[in-house]
């Protein structure tokens, strides 16, 4: 009987039994026996040829197929069963999963694809920018697989787009757009959106990742898939190898060795994810310059103004955040801070630096608010007009707030108004005044600089019951210019301030810092 699909023939675990249907048994033959023998050991063979070791407890872990394999074939010659020609049947490459580390490379190089320009794509696609609204965003069928090879394999990346239109599709390795001119790379694109990337031999350049971006006026999508080429010289062929062989050094692939070597970690370039642009800072205030870079090892950074390096000091400090966001604060700035800043990412596979110019704006001129007329205690008779006055100064001008006791006048009210001028007086006018508007008020002024208050006791009197209009008294001669405001009757808005207006509805805000 003929070899089943894992070798074992079907009869064999019968021989020299009869069947229960009744027929003669046969008695199985030795070359018969050996072509079992010869299919088990070329199954073991096809599982060995990509197996990947993995730890336990710190031993390479053994499994019972290697152990049959050993048995049959002996610890050397199992070894060597990468010597031999792969069959048509057999696969050419081993689907694994990438390490942390390198999704997130992966995940950094499909972000950037997806929002940088590219060169070129299949001829025959072409899109109408206008369509966009009936348009279906691209999106993956089919994403592409991880897989480790051995160089010399042939490796072929395949996946399946769907989208409407017709998405372009760019091909990229590390980043880098891959050109459709490429001798070493095939790219190939069938009518249901199955779009393969092929290589007739893996070299250990190849290693690295591949990625997919298809493309229609609806967006953009990409998907990334991992290749590990890993040298031939597995399992002890380095000794068998030709003598005077040489093998070609690497600088930037994996290389497993003989069993105990450690794989070589893989170096890449500092590349600036986020920098800053010009900057203008106001003298004595706080500057901070991010940026976030991306590179393996990761890179070392230094700042330089004018081309000298800066050092940490009491006003420049250099941060560095969990997110990976490197910061360099100035406080206070000064003129000296002003020129051209450059940020240099340095590591083993190289440098990147990004420059900017800081601009210091000279610091405005503050004066914190004096009260130069302080408000003064009055007292009134109920029914009569009353002011409070007093006279600020300040540069920039002080907004100016008004209290009653712990409540903000904000607003003008046809009994109450506040009034000021362009020479710092203030004045708040009550007429006539009532019992209920005794009490003590407050007056702030508030700048950049800083915040005064002053406070005053207003007294409400309430008048004897006459039967006859009170005289009019004489007013003495004074130099105040609001000694004419004392006696009832007159129009103490217009005499107060006969050039100025009051303050429309809405003007006065409430300060917190009251």
């Amino acid at each position: 009987p003929a070899p089943g699909p894992t070798g074992f023939s079907p009869s064999l675990g019968h021989v020299g039994f009869p069947r229960k249907s009744g027929r003669t048994p046969r008695i199985i033959t030795d070359s018969e026996i050996q072509g079992s023998k010869d299919a088990v050991i070329q199954d073991l063979e096809r599982k060995l040829r990509f197996k990947e070791e993995r730890l336990s407890n710190g031993q390479p872990r053994v499994t019972y197929e290697e152990k049959m394999a050993r048995r049959l074939l002996g610890a050397d010659n199992a070894a060597t069963v990468f010597n031999t020609q792969q069959s048509e049947e057999e696969p050419s490459t081993q689907e694994y999963k990438v390490s942390s580390f390198e999704q997130r490379l992966i995940s950094e190089i499909e972000f950037r694809l997806e929002r940088s320009p590219v060169e070129e794509s299949d001829d025959d696609v072409q899109h109408d920018e206008n369509a966009a609204e009936t348009a279906t965003a691209p999106y993956f069928h089919r994403k592409l697989k991880h897989y480790k090879v051995f160089e010399g394999m042939p490796v072929t990346f395949s996946c399946k787009v769907i989208g409407e239109p017709k998405p372009k599709v760019y091909w990229f390795k590390d980043g880098k757009q891959i050109s459709k001119q490429s001798e070493h790379y095939r790219t190939s694109r069938d009518p249901d959106g199955t779009c393969s990337l092929h290589t007739a031999a893996a070299s250990l350049d190849d290693d690295g990742n591949y990625t997919i971006m298809a493309s229609n006026p609806a967006g953009r999508m990409s998907c990334t898939g991992r290749m590990m080429v890993q040298a031939v010289n597995q399992r002890g062929r380095s000794q068998r190898s030709t003598p005077g062989h040489i093998r070609r050094p690497r600088s930037r692939s994996r290389d497993s060795g003989e069993e105990n070597e450690n794989i070589q970690e893989r170096h890449f370039r500092p590349h600036f994810l986020q920098a800053p642009g010009d900057l203008i800072v106001q003298e004595g205030k706080l500057c901070r310059m991010d940026c976030k870079v991306s590179g393996l090892p990761t890179p070392d950074l230094i700042w330089q103004l004018n081309g000298q390096t800066i050092r940490p000091d009491s006003a420049h400090k250099m941060l560095v955040r969990e997110n990976g966001v490197h910061s360099l604060v100035i406080e206070p700035v000064t003129n000296r801070d002003a020129g051209v800043y450059t940020c240099i990412a340095t590591n083993r596979a190289g440098q990147n630096s990004f420059s900017l110019e800081l601009i210091v704006a000279a610091k405005e001129m503050h004066k914190t608010p004096t009260f130069i007329e302080k408000l003064q205690n009055t007292g009134v008779a109920e029914g009569y007009p009353v002011r409070l006055e007093c006279r600020v100064s300040g540069v920039p001008f002080p907004q100016i707030f008004w209290k009653k006791e712990n409540e903000s006048l904000t607003h003008n009210t046809d009994r109450i108004s506040m009034h000021q001028d362009n020479f710092g007086y203030l004045c708040m006018i009550i007429q006539p005044a009532l019992k209920e508007d005794a009490g003590w008020y407050t007056v702030s002024a508030k700048n950049e600089a800083g915040i005064v208050s002053s406070t005053a006791r207003l007294d409400v009197h309430t008048q004897w019951q006459q039967t006859h209009p009170p005289k009019l008294k004489k007013v003495r001669p004074s130099a105040s210019r609001y000694a004419a405001l004392t006696e009832r009757g007159l129009d103490v808005k217009a005499a107060f301030f006969p050039d100025s207006s009051p303050l429309p509805p809405g003007t006065l805000v409430e300060s917190d810092d009251l």
